[in-house]
């Protein structure tokens, strides 16, 4: 019997729009797979990034063309060769995971070889803005343990300030997107260390990340566009201290999973995140989370509306999607 596959575009409008560096959003694009095979259906979902040049579009007719392949059997470790890292692969990627459980009645937990939580503390995001929005923002979070702090290289010390000020007793993250250059990075540390920042995400761009080779930092430097895949990480590993792993990056739940161990062997620490998106993304992506120091999974939160069993947020506590969401029973 042969698989069949359907693709298409979503778009999902948010609450209110999500700004940082490069600019700003107000819905999330999406696209939806699903694989049908002796009466299941797996599903999974991708964000194309703007930054690598995917649209939904591109990801469309990159999945309709391996429709196929798919149909005779495709592998994921075959689907690893066949497409580039990206939204496309990571909705098909996720799909198969999803296929696979159902038709054996299991959990995709349990098909890794691992105990899922079904929790996991995340990180809730203050958008760019002046350091009094940010502020005012992060007074919103102030309860909550862990704050994702987006910057930009205007007058980053002054944004910090103003949430850490608004939020004293939160663990910071602050992400730049690639915003500052190397004389920023280094100005900037005894700012971050005097904010008790946790963690600096992608400063630079990855294009110029070589400048870090060496530099001892007094906050963690974590990768974000500069680490994809697990092939990344050795030529990383004296540049950053952590890495941040997305599945739209990775293209899909087997590399991300490929990454993590990657990041482990090389003493790294890693965080777990996502784009704008809803629960069915995030469902895959709990599966390294739970495995991860930091998580940063708030993406359905920013919605109008998420999906039907989609994630709960209880004072910071993120619960898994419903598995009949994604992911089978757990």
């Amino acid at each position: 019997m042969f698989r069949t596959l359907k693709a298409a575009g979503e778009h999902w409008p948010l609450t209110t729009p999500f700004r940082i560096s490069r600019g700003a959003r107000t819905q999330a694009d999406l696209v939806v797979v699903e694989v049908a095979h002796g009466g299941a259906v797996g599903r999974g979902e991708g964000a194309p990034i703007p930054r690598y040049g995917d649209t939904v579009e591109s990801c469309v007719a990159q999945l309709q063309a391996l429709a196929p392949r798919v149909a005779a059997g495709l592998t994921r470790r075959e689907l690893i060769e066949a497409l580039p890292p990206g939204a496309a692969r990571n909705a098909l990627d996720c799909a198969l995971w999803d296929l696979e459980a159902r038709r054996a009645g299991r959990s995709v937990a349990d098909l890794i070889g691992r105990v899922a939580r079904g929790t996991v503390t995340t990180a809730l995001t203050v958008g760019l803005g002046a350091p009094e929005e940010m502020g005012a923002a992060a007074a919103k979070l102030a309860d909550y343990p862990l704050i994702k702090v987006k910057v930009n290289a205007d007058d980053p010390a002054a944004q910090i300030a103003a949430v850490r000020a608004a939020a004293p007793d939160a663990v910071l993250i602050v992400d730049a997107n690639e915003a500052w250059d190397t004389d920023l990075v280094r100005a900037m540390q005894p700012h971050l260390a005097a904010a008790r920042v946790a963690l600096l995400e992608q400063p630079l761009p990855a294009a110029e990340d070589a400048a870090l080779a060496g530099f001892r930092p007094l906050v963690p430097i974590c990768a974000d566009e500069s680490c994809h895949l697990a092939e990344d990480v050795p030529g990383l590993a004296d540049r950053y201290q952590a890495v941040n792993i997305k599945l739209d990056k990775t293209g899909g739940l087997t590399a991300a999973l490929d990454l993590l161990a990657a990041a482990r062997a090389h003493g790294l620490i890693v965080m777990t995140g996502c784009m704008i998106c809803t629960s069915l993304s995030v469902a895959p992506a709990f599966q390294v989370a739970e495995q991860s120091d930091f998580v940063d999974l708030d993406g359905p939160i920013w919605l109008a509306k998420d999906r039907d069993g989609g994630v709960r947020l209880t004072e910071a506590v993120l619960t898994a999607p419903d598995g009949a969401l994604w992911g089978g029973s757990r």
